[in-house]
């Protein structure tokens, strides 16, 4: 697999990563033989970079990628986040220095290792300036804890204030072909600033999958099930929107899942996207997204039946976008 670089100074790791939310039972439930098959999978395909965080699961996922490299004897590249209190109500935070100390010391315990290679803010506590907080970032770093820092769900204005402290290695927000108020700033102030761009859910939440989901079967637990997107009349009107891309990739001989994640990497050297996802099966959909290379007639043509705001609902319920950072 290609490679690209974690900040402008950082890891070369592949140029999709694997967003490890699912081994969590995030969008329904997984186990660990599954989980195992998926990483076989990824680390087979050479995708070298995992993405976790200790509030996927209250730190499961972070325990599973921890077993599995033990029990396979192999490495990967990985980012983990801390800041949200695991157990407390939904928006609650801590970017304080003895908080994101104790919740560093946690994840690095459940992943076995000495050291992370990027550890992520992953919701502001917007009692501390983000100035303190890049301080305490870079003592662990400094401590050799973590190789570098970066922040999730933040506005421009936030990251070049943190950057001017010290160098951000990396941003993670939401983006893709349904998502893409990071173009309101947040993707070129990465690449201004050398900070690499990683969009978590690329592939829409499934939605750019090779069959459509039904949310019907969502498990109780699926964040999905409340999703504005995924909800009638929404629903179905994404679904005739999308339908027309997928004739789109069919006619070039690709898949739906390469193409929309191909589009994403298109955006720029500075991006890693990391989907996600909970089977080998599913991964080996979209793994050769790097090998597509799009014509300008191509990309008209994306733009032309996913032009900007095509989606029907908002991405998150009002329930569900406590701690983002709004900048728009």
């Amino acid at each position: 697999m290609k490679t690209r670089k974690l900040g402008s100074e950082g890891y070369e790791v592949s140029a999709i990563g694997l967003g490890c939310v699912n081994f969590s039972g995030f969008y329904g439930s997984t186990n660990k033989s599954e989980t195992f098959a998926c990483l076989d999978a990824a680390r087979d395909c050479g995708i070298t970079f995992l993405d976790t965080a200790e509030a996927y699961g209250k730190g499961l996922s972070e325990e599973l990628i921890g077993e599995y490299q033990k029990d396979r004897g192999c490495k990967f590249v990985i980012a983990t986040k801390g800041g949200v209190i695991i157990g407390g109500k939904r928006g609650d935070t801590d970017n304080s220095e003895s908080g994101l100390r104790q919740a560093l010391e946690g994840s690095l315990k459940r992943l076995k290792i000495s050291s992370v290679e990027l550890y992520y803010i992953h919701r502001r506590d917007w009692s501390i300036p983000i100035e303190e907080v890049v301080e305490t970032l870079v003592k662990f770093k400094n401590e050799g804890k973590i190789g570098g820092f970066g922040f999730s769900e933040i506005s421009p204005a936030s990251l070049r204030r943190a950057n001017a402290v010290h160098p951000v290695m990396a941003v993670q927000n939401e983006y893709s072909l349904w998502t893409r108020y990071p173009d309101l700033g947040v993707v070129q102030a990465c690449r201004e600033l050398g900070v690499t761009f990683v969009p978590f859910s690329p592939l829409g939440r499934g939605m750019f999958a090779e069959r459509f989901p039904d949310p019907s079967a969502f498990e109780e637990n699926d964040f999905r099930k409340n999703t504005p997107r995924f909800l009638e009349p929404n629903f179905s009107a994404n679904c005739k929107q999308i339908a027309r891309f997928r004739e789109f990739a069919s006619s070039r001989g690709w898949n739906t899942s390469s193409v929309a994640l191909a589009w994403v990497l298109d955006q720029g050297e500075h991006l890693i996207p990391i989907p996600g996802t909970r089977t080998a099966g599913h991964l080996s959909e979209w793994v050769r997204a790097t090998e597509i290379q799009f014509t300008d007639e191509d990309r008209d043509e994306i733009k032309r039946l996913l032009p900007v705001g095509f989606a029907h609902g908002d991405r998150y319920s009002d329930a569900q976008v406590v701690g983002i950072e709004r900048y728009c």
